[in-house]
């Protein structure tokens, strides 16, 4: 019992966080303010006592005597060895008075007032009143003085707030389970999660990693795309740790005035060390941590002042005294090189988005607290959501919650969760959009051309979805497809195959009204981007082989490629890609002419129905390919399946957008969609 007790990092620690515990030092200061207010109080009492005392109305004693002979005064009262003298003639309506030191005894006093007609009085002092109102004049000004200096005090000290704090660090600390997330409430991130419970392990029980001679690290640097869940890992360390934890933002550091970063780095890390063992977490680090290389914005005083302080700092503190310093960050490439080498970032964690199995328990995670009713498949919805962060997961939870209080149910449906994925992903039906008959049937026609290329070949993703309602993200119409099962990785006849689906939306515009409109814009874009990866990264050009011409940026946000080659060859990587896609394009024209009474069938049906389920198409493709009459009613058509299309027909599950990604990629989510034109937006 002992032993435990003994071992834990919380023992004996005074609560830092609390203003008022603050042990000897902050006695001493108050003892001191309290004595200047006092000082002031004094000096302003006998200031003050000075200038409204009237000078004009005290008289010598020789001239009271000229006064008593020459029968001048009316009255005299004697009192704390002051006389008021009331004079017999006023030169005013008021009564004048006049002050005098008492010279003689009051016997003396009272013998040179026999004899004449003046009214003589002896007053007793009040030593009670006269004490009481000389405390009042001194003690109430030196307490209200007191009060407002420790007030403004406070307030200029308090959280690096106001001119006196303007150099200090405002971290926000969190005391053990304050944060209210634990590793139980992230869900996705199991190889993050372990790499942190050592960590937090190491803090809790150091013996057993010192006896080995083990050393706890003195960083670790959470990288991710945004929304996988940095910051929430950092939450859940806090809440883990039972030791205080400071949280704060890397743009904390930046202000207009040079060396104020540094002095806040300076700052954070004594607060740290006082409170070790404890936990640093400074999030989006690339604010203060950019390379000191021009090519990344350097050239900045100020930051790069905060970047030197901070590294100096992470060699100078001990990790025996159980400091850690975590970080996050979405662009590990613009991090200076010193700040990433072993023995500052000893660890680089890797956040990235959640296979299958991790989006399952995100989803698990994120419904725990919500109604679901028995028509709920988590693992449905996760197929359908290939290359969803965690974030998004939680965003599709909490949009289906509210559909099914929208719709007046007490639980959430399947169907629910299936609305939701659109909305996160193509936004919400465009209610208010009536579009014309022609464009109805061209919107048609061009996501019916989607469908029905990726139906007639066997490396494409089967359909789910075809619709032509409108939606608020900018989408007329769009087809989504879900894969069979998990992948990472692309074959060439997957892209290519792809390649063909993209285009097949503008080759049914053409082949059926002999124009093209704006609506391709989005897919030419998507297949000009697969096209030129597959020449310039993937190796499947004929021309160039092997030859890597591009490389990643900016790889967990928007992995643009960035051509490594001179101009010629970009022109020639221009040609090849021009050569791809005109191939693709042609393919997929052929496809559709030898399957031109399906277009016309299906896109017929889609025009009244406005949006079929990938069964539905697949039923209709089987009926046109076997010559029968498409009824109103599809339950009609027979249930067989020839054997060269059953591989495309899927049961309806929840839609998802086709993938578009490289080998050694997780697939990301991409709609095919109709794109409205700049005059319409």
């Amino acid at each position: 019992m002992n032993n435990q007790m003994d071992n834990r990092p919380d023992r004996n620690r005074p609560n830092r966080n609390n203003p008022d515990n603050q042990g000897p030092n902050k006695n001493r200061q108050s003892i001191l303010a309290f004595l200047i207010c006092l000082l002031i109080s004094l000096v302003c009492l006998s200031f003050v006592t000075d200038m409204m005392s009237d000078k004009s109305s005290e008289i010598t004693y020789d001239k009271f005597i000229e006064m008593v002979e020459k029968d001048q005064i009316k009255e005299v009262t004697l009192q704390s060895g002051i006389l008021t003298v009331v004079p017999k003639i006023q030169k005013s309506y008021q009564n004048a008075t006049y002050k005098v030191n008492q010279m003689e005894d009051a016997d003396a006093l009272t013998k040179r007032l026999e004899g004449t007609d003046i009214i003589f009085h002896y007053e007793q002092p009040d030593a009670m009143g006269e004490f009481v109102s000389t405390m009042i004049g001194i003690l109430l000004p030196t307490v209200v003085l007191f009060f407002m200096l420790m007030f403004f005090m406070r307030r200029m000290n308090k959280g690096g707030s106001g001119i006196m704090g303007v150099g200090k660090s405002r971290a926000k600390a969190y005391i053990q389970k304050e944060t209210g997330i634990t590793f139980k409430d992230v869900a996705g991130q199991e190889e993050a999660k372990e790499s942190l419970q050592e960590v937090v392990d190491f803090l809790h029980n150091p013996g057993k990693y010192t006896e080995i001679g083990a050393k706890l690290p003195k960083g670790a640097l959470l990288v991710g795309p945004p929304g996988t869940g940095k910051t929430l890992l950092a939450k859940a360390v806090a809440g883990e740790a039972n030791v205080p934890f400071f949280s704060l933002s890397g743009s904390e550091f930046v202000e207009m005035f040079v060396g104020v970063g540094a002095s806040r780095v300076r700052d954070l890390f004594e607060e740290a060390k006082k409170n070790a063992p404890c936990i640093v977490f400074i999030d989006e680090i690339d604010a203060i941590g950019k390379s000191r290389d021009s090519r990344y914005g350097g050239g900045n005083d100020e930051r790069e002042q905060t970047l030197n302080q901070l590294l100096a700092e992470m060699d100078g503190f001990d990790t025996s005294k159980g400091l850690l310093i975590l970080a996050a960050t979405n662009r590990p490439e613009v991090l200076d090189p010193a700040l990433l080498r072993p023995g500052r970032f000893d660890r680089r964690i890797i956040v990235d988005r959640p296979d299958l199995k991790g989006r399952v328990e995100i989803l698990k995670v994120h419904a725990k607290d919500v109604m679901l009713d028995e028509t709920v498949d988590l693992e449905a919805i996760a197929l359908a959501t290939s290359g969803a962060v965690g974030s998004d997961l939680a965003n599709m939870i909490n949009e289906a919650a509210i559909l099914a209080v929208k719709n007046g149910r007490r639980a959430v449906s399947q169907k629910d969760l299936q609305e939701s994925v659109e909305v996160v992903l193509v936004g919400k039906e465009k209610k208010d959009r009536i579009l014309s008959s022609q464009e109805r049937k061209i919107v048609s026609y061009h996501e019916v051309g989607h469908a029905l290329v990726n139906a007639l070949q066997k490396d494409a993703e089967p359909v789910q979805k075809i619709t032509i309602v409108p939606r608020t993200m900018g989408a007329l119409g769009y087809v989504m497809q879900v894969p069979e099962e998990e992948k990472y990785l692309n074959t060439q006849k997957e892209l290519e195959a792809m390649l063909v689906g993209y285009l097949g939306g503008r080759a049914a515009e053409e082949i059926v009204f002999d124009t093209v409109t704006t609506g391709a814009a989005n897919d030419i874009e998507q297949a000009t981007k697969v096209a030129r990866a597959m020449i310039t990264q993937y190796g499947m050009s004929q021309k160039f082989g092997l030859m890597g011409l591009a490389s990643q940026e900016n790889q967990y946000l928007s992995g643009r490629a960035v051509l490594n080659c001179g101009d010629d060859t970009a022109t020639e990587i221009d040609h090849e890609v021009m050569q791809l896609l005109h191939y693709s394009y042609e393919e997929a024209k052929r496809l559709l002419r030898e399957h031109r009474e399906a277009l016309d069938k299906i896109a017929g049906y889609l025009i009244r129905r406005e949006t079929i389920t990938g069964k539905e198409f697949m039923k209709i493709f089987r009926a046109v390919e076997k010559g029968l009459e498409i009824p109103e009613n599809l339950e009609e058509l027979p249930d067989e399946i020839p054997a060269e299309v059953s591989e495309k027909v899927q049961s309806e599950t929840p839609a998802e957008e086709t993938e578009t990604v490289s080998e050694a990629e997780q697939p990301e989510t991409q709609a095919e969609e109709m794109e409205i034109s700049h005059t319409e937006e």
